[in-house]
């Protein structure tokens, strides 16, 4: 139909399973201890969920040594290196972990190459919280690669013992791209023993390959330093969309981008709260465009239990909650 304004919403789509647990996490860790509690990072990569956290009472901070002695800390999702631990152990921090455990498998992973002296060629993003904290499991084993480009220069000692890992976040078709070059010039590259690209990265990225295709405009909710949310956008570039754009809050659209745009896609990372992806519907739906038709490509109902700190109350009865898990509105694929 001609001039028949929709807008196509991706599905999967926003909080993952690790996220929604490092979110519950603090939130838990400040009803049973009370504010502040401090959190080393962002513990998810989203302006507004932090913004959120600070107003319960959680302060965030760059490192263990901003913490006061004895205090409750919390490790981010992105997870940390054993040096970080050992700084707050040396501090008497109570700390809690929210890392990932998708995150914590490539750590184990880097730890069991270490040990029989592999080589470790790790895709990532140098400077990501993720990456230094796998860099740091095993800092004489691990070279980062950064990109197709870097497979092409890398120097490894030994060719024939080299294992490739990955940051949990990127794109699957970039970090393949990087790892057939990396095989070209190391034929006996071996491979991580699963996938270390997360189920929920790979999902988002599948949803919006099939929404690029028919869309004129496709709308990214997600902060700037979301890995997973920045590759959303050139996903759908990539895939057939004439124009995407990435955005924290509603009020980021402009209104030039929807001059002659009929089908809008509409997606969100991994870190982003369902309750900012309908402020951007509900914008559109105000600019005419109030057909929204859901384009599933996977269902995600993986839940993972919280850090044992916080799976029983202060009276020491079980959490309701232990599982991680909410009852909506922040789901997986919700």
């Amino acid at each position: 139909m001609v001039g028949h304004k929709r807008v196509l919403l991706a599905s999967p789509r926003g909080y993952c399973a690790g996220v929604d647990r490092a979110v519950i996490a603090v939130e838990k860790a400040l009803e049973r201890f009370g504010a502040p509690v401090y959190v080393r990072k962002q513990i998810v990569h989203n302006i507004h969920v932090v913004t959120e956290l600070e107003a319960q009472g959680a302060i965030f901070i760059d490192e263990v040594d901003e913490v006061p002695e004895g205090a409750h800390v919390v490790f981010s999702a992105h997870g940390v290196s054993p040096a970080v631990v050992s700084a707050a152990e040396n501090r008497g921090l109570q700390a809690i972990d929210a890392t990932c455990p998708l995150v914590t498998k490539v750590h184990r992973e880097a730890v069991r190459f270490a040990r029989d002296d592999y080589e470790i060629l790790l895709i990532g993003h140098d400077g990501h919280e993720e990456v230094e904290g796998t860099a740091g499991e095993a800092p004489d084993h691990v070279t980062v690669v950064n990109s197709p480009e870097d497979a092409d220069t890398v120097v490894v000692k030994d060719p024939s013992k080299v294992v490739w890992l990955s940051q949990t976040t990127l794109s699957v078709d970039e970090t393949m791209e990087t790892v057939r070059r990396l095989r070209e010039r190391f034929p006996e590259l071996n491979d991580p023993p699963s996938d270390d690209i997360c189920y929920a990265t790979q999902n988002r990225q599948v949803a919006i390959k099939k929404v690029a295709q028919d869309a004129d405009l496709v709308i990214v909710v997600g902060s700037a330093n979301s890995s997973n949310s920045v590759r959303l956008v050139e996903v759908a570039l990539e895939y057939g969309a004439k124009a995407a754009y990435r955005v924290d809050y509603v009020h980021e659209i402009e209104q030039s981008w929807l001059d002659g745009v009929e089908t809008v896609g509409v997606t969100s990372g991994a870190s982003v709260p369902e309750v900012l992806v309908q402020e951007v519907l509900d914008e559109l739906s105000g600019a005419g465009y109030r057909d929204v038709e859901q384009v599933r490509t996977a269902e995600e109902d993986l839940m993972f239990s919280l850090p044992k700190e916080l799976r029983q109350d202060a009276s020491g009865r079980r959490d309701g909650r232990a599982l991680g898990g909410r009852q909506s509105g922040g789901r997986a694929g919700a």
